[in-house]
């Protein structure tokens, strides 16, 4: 599908946006109309120049939607309350409805855009331009498009239709708050006042492991590797930045790789998700960041001292205060359906059966501190403006912008930054002290989440002097380190960016310290420590782009680099085990397999899979214990003597039963394409991975499909001639099964091989698949 220009089209469409009439079809600054330069490179990556910030989302928009048009739609369907209406009125989508329309109720989106435009207490004009551009760049491709879309996800489907600057909004709004009350959704829908002699546990509430799992921390299912390396880690002394974030593989949460210039003012080459108008992870022409999934709390819980009587009312200060309650009501394939939700002055009421239920004494309401952060576009949008490091945290400093993400960067002149300066609630060690109930001080302890005293007015979360609004910890309570060697992140907390300068003494919310790190961590670390020593079998001792690409790739299992060669011996002292259901197990294909493994995670790494279940099962049981003065080497030697690594063993050869155990991962793991099979390469966190990937079993067979891991990978200098590196998107630029880019980086990855850094006009003219083309419209 070779794309075409758009003919000018006078156009002007009027909006009714945040009550306010919005004309997308003319750029605000100019009062020109919409024309952005679209430069499609090799693997359909576009290059999008514009002269102002309307036009450049409105390129955006363009492109995305030629791209990825079923994604987009499908968003703005969830964020508008409408799953159940189109995709079926099962629990989880009126759940996902209900949830959202009570948003749409409460103005959570219009309110964002009250206030004084300067990016941190209202969205600056560039901004609000960019936003209504991308809308009506979607809109304009919709209407080209006509009944002609090609997806099959979404051709002919009513749903599709034209978006709005709102629609953006709302559906930037649901970003935020991903890792707070988007991760309690379910339960805030739950929230019901206990029957008489009950608690709130209607059958539709998310289990209590449920909830907390998916709000411990990071969002569920995503997360990310970064280093940043400084002039002692890189062989030009130039900064050099790794982006490998693992962001599912399917649906709204793909990043889309893009190049946005508004000449003079933006130049940033990167990767953003699916619907976002600017590029959040990527590289200027000075500096480069990437985000790893934070460990801090988004949230806080506040236990509420109910009046007896009225479990609708709580005590504060000693004074009665009544709940908010709303009837909010969705439009479903089977008919309306109406829940009553409940507030407080804190926030919404959420109930988490067996762990924070809604009885006659007590109920718990949360504060999320990014319901109200409506800073983050503006906020990487400075970040592209900043041409150091320097620059860049001090952008952190005052937008305080980012949700639930750290920072890993890199500039030009060597120095590498990590910070986890992103929206955590105002829970510092003496309000922890005072507020946190008893009871609940072993929860904050062991997790970090929160639940404070709701009755006292001298609990609330009150403000730090250098926080850029109320609620949140200022940057002086945050963990941030320069260096000139180098940081890194794999969603172990900041203690470890850099093991010569542990980072300690922060509040307890944002991450825990001296504790075990993840195998994934420690190989992380361990990586660069070998490649500055010159021991990781490559050439050298430091850093370039070709030699960060092959680390990364190297694919290798740390666990079982630590505990194969005993699992072997275990293994074959004893050829049989029992396994967890008390059935016995065979183990004598296994030994052979593991013991001809070869220990990483490559297409032709065999038993490579057997190590995964037996991980999986639990199997990494260590007899050593955690040493918090040796924290990148403890523990290591694998509990020989456990019976409970045998039963692992014994359950992961159960569970491949059918499937070779000393097949090859390529011929196991791979990524449907069409009628093709991509086989790919990587592995479980869980393991020991580094290049983490993980598929969906399916006896018999294997992992035939990737459902999340390694996505937009970047390994990128700053040298004195401009950028340069390698890039990749895992699963291609499209979701399109019939777009020419539905596959082709798949195949690349696949192959360990890569697509240039395109940042210059000589390096994107030297591409030969470039094609050129102008999107726009006039009044």
């Amino acid at each position: 599908m070779k794309p075409r220009p758009l003919a000018a089209a006078a156009t002007t469409v009027a909006l009714v946006a945040a009550g306010l009439t919005v004309t997308t079809g003319t750029a605000v600054a100019h009062g020109h109309g919409y024309s952005a330069l679209i430069q499609r490179a090799s693997y359909g990556v576009p290059h999008i120049t514009a002269r102002d910030f309307a036009s450049l989302g409105y390129g955006v928009g363009y492109a995305q939607a030629e791209d990825n048009i079923c994604l987009i739609a499908e968003q703005m369907v969830t964020v508008n309350a409408q799953r159940s209406r189109w995709f079926g009125a099962d629990a989880r989508n009126v759940s996902s409805d209900l949830f959202h329309q009570k948003a749409i109720d409460d103005r959570s989106a219009e309110r964002w855009l009250v206030g004084r435009r300067d990016g941190v207490r209202a969205p600056s004009d560039e901004v609000r331009d960019q936003v209504r551009g991308f809308a009506a760049g979607y809109n304009a491709y919709l209407r080209r498009a006509g009944n002609e879309i090609t997806d099959p996800a979404c051709a002919g489907k009513e749903w599709v239709r034209p978006i709005t600057e709102l629609d953006m909004w709302r559906a930037n709004w649901a970003r935020m708050v991903r890792a707070s009350s988007g991760a309690l959704a379910d339960g805030i829908v739950a929230a019901a006042p206990p029957t008489a002699g009950g608690t709130s546990a209607p059958a539709s509430a998310p289990q209590a492991e449920a909830v907390v799992a998916a709000a411990d921390g990071a969002p569920a299912g995503v997360g990310s590797n970064a280093y940043g390396l400084g002039r002692d880690a890189t062989a030009s002394g130039a900064g050099m930045l790794l982006a490998n974030p693992h962001f599912p593989w399917d649906g709204g949460e793909r990043f889309y790789r893009m190049h946005l210039t508004v000449p003079g003012r933006y130049d940033v080459e990167g990767a953003a998700l699916v619907g976002d108008p600017i590029v959040e992870i990527g590289h200027n022409g000075r500096v480069a960041w990437s985000h790893t999934v934070s460990t801090a709390r988004r949230f806080v819980w506040h236990r509420l001292a109910l009046v007896p009587g009225d479990p609708t009312s709580y005590l504060y200060d000693g004074q009665p205060r009544k709940m908010t309650s709303r009837t909010v009501t969705v439009q479903t394939s089977a008919g309306p359906v109406s829940r009553t939700l409940f507030d407080t002055h804190f926030g919404p009421v959420v109930v988490v059966p067996g762990t924070f239920d809604w009885t006659a004494q007590a109920a718990y309401a949360i504060t999320d501190a990014n319901a109200a952060n409506n800073r983050a576009l503006d906020g990487w949008l400075a970040m592209g403006r900043a041409t150091s490091v320097g620059e860049l945290r001090a952008v952190l400093d005052r937008r305080q912008f980012l949700p639930w993400v750290n920072v890993v960067a890199a500039d030009r002149d060597g120095r590498a930054l990590y910070a986890d300066h992103s929206v955590v609630p105002r829970v510092t060690g003496p309000l922890a002290a005072a507020c946190i109930p008893a009871p609940f001080q072993p929860l904050y302890a062991s997790s970090g989440q929160a639940v404070l005293d709701g009755s006292r007015s001298s609990c609330e979360l009150g403000r730090d002097p250098d926080a850029a609004v109320p609620g949140i910890l200022g940057p002086a309570n945050l963990p941030a380190l320069v260096r000139t060697d180098y940081v890194t992140n794999s969603n172990d907390s900041y203690w470890l960016a850099n093991p010569a300068r542990p980072l300690e003494g922060y509040p307890r919310i944002i991450g825990d310290e001296r504790t075990q790190r993840s195998l994934r961590t420690r190989l992380g670390v361990l990586q660069v420590q070998q490649r500055l020593a010159g021991t990781d079998g490559l050439r050298g001792t430091r850093f370039t782009t070709g030699k960060l690409w092959d680390v990364t790739l190297g694919n290798r299992a740390y666990g079982g680099e630590l505990v194969r060669d005993d699992l072997v011996r275990v293994c074959e002292a004893q050829p049989a085990a029992t396994a967890s259901d008390g059935t016995t197990v065979d183990l004598a294909a296994a030994c052979p397999a593991l013991r001809g493994w070869d220990l990483k995670v490559d297409l032709d790494s065999r038993g490579a899979h057997l190590f995964t279940e037996f991980a999986l099962a639990g199997g990494l049981r260590f007899a050593d214990a955690y040493d918090p003065a040796a924290p990148l080497t403890t523990p290591s030697r694998l509990a020989v003597e456990d019976p409970r690594v045998r039963t692992a063993l014994a359950d992961a050869v159960r569970k491949l039963a059918g499937i070779p155990l000393d097949a090859r991962l390529g011929d196991v793991q791979t990524e449907p394409r069409g009628t093709a099979r991509i086989p790919i390469h990587g592995g479980r966190a869980e393991a020991g991975v580094f290049n983490m990937i993980i598929g969906v079993f399916q006896p018999g067979v294997g992992y035939p499909k990737i459902r999340h891991g390694t996505s937009f990978l970047m390994a990128v200098e700053l040298g004195r001639d401009g950028p340069s590196g390698r890039q990749i998107l895992t699963y291609s630029q499209s979701a399109n099964p019939n777009s020419p880019w539905y596959a082709d980086q798949t195949r690349l990855y696949s192959a360990k091989s890569w697509d240039t850094v395109k940042f210059t006009q000589k390096q994107l003219r030297a591409d030969p698949n470039l094609v050129t083309y102008r999107v726009g419209e006039r009044r």
